[in-house]
């Protein structure tokens, strides 16, 4: 089941717990089913690599990688101008046009910001 986040891939985020605290990176990919998202240049880990031989020099070669981990979104807040906001939703009324080029009325959800009311 895909749950909401309150932040999409490619959003701007502050950190605002945990050892990485007060960093500001960009948002790489959201995890929605674990409530994590990986944020760029932060949370990161060393991972150790076997060297794998597929014959060839198609193989890759071991060593030490560095890579962003996972962190919870509740330890993410959104940046908007200078500070941080939390977001909410509203409905906008939008007009939509049918295969057949007639127009009609209908309302879709968007991302707002809590400080501003302004549509993120």
């Amino acid at each position: 089941m895909a749950k909401n986040l309150h932040v999409k891939k490619g959003d701007t985020v502050k950190v605002i717990a945990g050892k990485d605290k007060g960093v500001e990176g960009k948002v790489i990919r959201t995890i929605p089913g674990e409530d994590r998202v990986i944020v760029e240049g932060v949370n990161l880990v060393k991972k150790h690599t076997k060297a794998v031989n597929n014959g060839g020099r198609e193989g890759s070669t071991g060593g030490i990688v560095t890579a962003e981990a996972p962190i919870h979104v509740s330890n993410v807040a959104l940046v908007e101008g200078k500070g941080t906001t939390r977001t909410g939703f509203k409905r906008v009324e939008v007009t939509k046009r049918r295969p057949d080029g007639s127009t009609y009325s209908s309302e879709r959800s968007v991302r707002i910001s809590r400080k501003t009311g302004k549509e993120i």
